[in-house]
């Protein structure tokens, strides 16, 4: 049985998440993280969130490493929380010498070959599901940005998608490949020509979920046999390295993938096969002795 009342403390937490303007799944999320903390403490301690140590706080991340079995990275994201907690709600100093962060391994994500996205995207049987991954791909778009478009988004004569505030909050243009939009006008004609929503959902007055899209990316995968995880994000990261494969340039790559900072569009440079191994180097230059 409960003995404290989480309630007093979600509720301050998410004052200050307020006050940051998080985006909405993310405060989900680390509602998520504080409740499991929370309920932590009053199972297994039996005390306030005022009263726990720096060594019992020790103890639940290694509950969540060795019990959880979470990765470093997410028991970081906990960790997050609970100094985000002692900080602004509980107003108690923290130690991250005491509570230090775990080390985790980067690993460069998966991509497709350009050969690899058209056998993909040709081979899919439904007309609306081809156009949603025709579109991840060649304009580089995140799901949710994806799932948000709108008609009057699409701009045939520019060959643009405009493209709302997301993760980043700020709105910008997509490019709009010629393929994809002989893709995308024949789901259009074939679907009832949406107006509201380009890709509109199972409800009445709703876009398509990312679940949606997750679960027919999987399906097709099933399809072709590859033993392989495709999802949107692969897409988006195969479309900022083909195009710096094919010698685009890191600032326009930025623009046209959103990013707020040049060191998330440095990815490309690791992923690509040509770039940057081409390089000669200068222990093979030949010099005049």
């Amino acid at each position: 049985m409960q003995s404290f009342d989480f309630q007093p403390y979600i509720t301050k937490f998410n004052a200050f998440l307020t006050i940051r303007d998080l985006a909405k799944n993310t405060g989900h999320s680390y509602n998520s993280f504080l409740r499991c903390y929370l309920s932590w403490v009053d199972t297994t301690l039996g005390i306030r969130p005022e009263d726990v140590s720096f060594e019992q706080i020790r103890s639940f991340i290694l509950y969540l490493k060795n019990v959880k079995n979470l990765t470093n990275r997410s028991i970081n994201a906990y960790t997050s929380q609970i100094r985000f907690l002692h900080l602004y709600v509980l107003k108690k100093p923290w130690d991250r010498y005491e509570v230090p962060s775990m080390r985790f391994t980067t690993l460069l994500p998966d991509v497709l070959t350009q050969q690899e996205i058209r056998t993909f995207i040709d081979t899919m049987p439904n007309l609306k599901h081809k156009a949603c991954v025709a579109l991840l791909y060649s304009s580089g778009l995140r799901v949710s940005e994806l799932c948000h478009l709108r008609y009057k988004d699409v701009d045939r004569e520019n060959l643009r998608l405009y493209i709302q505030p997301s993760k980043s909050r700020c709105d910008r243009f997509a490019i709009l490949s010629v393929n994809a939009l002989k893709i995308l006008t024949d789901y259009w004609f074939s679907f009832g020509k949406p107006r509201g929503w380009l890709f509109p959902g199972m409800k009445p007055d709703t876009p398509i979920v990312s679940f949606t899209v997750s679960c027919f990316l999987t399906k097709h995968v099933s399809f072709l046999g590859w033993e392989r995880n495709v999802n949107a994000h692969l897409l988006r990261h195969s479309f900022g390295t083909h195009l710096y494969e094919q010698g685009t340039d890191l600032i326009v790559i930025k623009k046209l993938l959103g990013h707020k900072s040049i060191t998330s569009t440095t990815l490309y440079i690791h992923l690509a096969k040509k770039h940057p191994f081409d390089i000669k180097s200068p222990f093979d230059t030949d010099i005049d002795l």
